[in-house]
């Protein structure tokens, strides 16, 4: 299972925190890890077609995806979506 994270949420625990609190991903992340039955990994890229190609090439059970301030490229990651949820 992997969490995709996009566009500026790799400044969690800085940006804003009156807003998204003072918790980094990483510490978030850890907790995750922790609770969770399943094999997590994490991938965060504030450029969108990383996210496009991260999610055409991933080979696991499933995406949870956070897409952040994307909003140019959201054909083309739900067009990303189907085909991983095709195989």
């Amino acid at each position: 299972m992997a969490i995709v994270n996009g566009p500026n949420l790799n400044l969690l625990g800085n940006r804003e925190p009156q807003i998204y609190g003072v918790t980094p991903w990483d510490a978030f992340f850890d907790e995750l890890e922790k609770g969770s039955n399943s094999n997590l990994s994490y991938y965060q890229s504030n450029v969108e077609g990383e996210l496009i190609n991260f999610i055409q090439g991933f080979d696991g059970d499933g995406i949870i995806l956070n897409a952040g301030a994307t909003r140019i490229q959201v054909l083309p990651c739900a067009i990303a979506f189907q085909l991983f949820q095709s195989r």
